[in-house]
């Protein structure tokens, strides 16, 4: 009777685990066939880049360069 019980527990184990490992290979496929069927549907669009705003050279405002030497003397611990 131990060995039909392990036996019986065993067979119990493999179908719950097979069943289990069945389901979710099936949501990787549904999922992966979902995502590919969206993106042709309706495939995203690239964005331009925007472009970056360059000060001309040689001019900084001064309020800038005031901030800078103030945060340079506050780290260098002049103040």
């Amino acid at each position: 009777m131990t060995d039909s019980l392990l036996q019986q527990g065993t067979n119990l184990m493999l179908m719950g685990m097979g069943t289990v490992f069945v389901f979710l290979a099936i949501l990787v496929v549904a999922t992966t066939v979902m995502s590919r069927v969206v993106n042709r549907l309706s495939p995203e669009e690239v964005a331009p880049e925007p472009e970056p705003v360059v000060a001309p050279a040689g001019q900084v405002d001064k309020r800038v360069v005031q901030i800078i030497q103030a945060a340079l003397d506050k780290h260098r611990g002049r103040h």
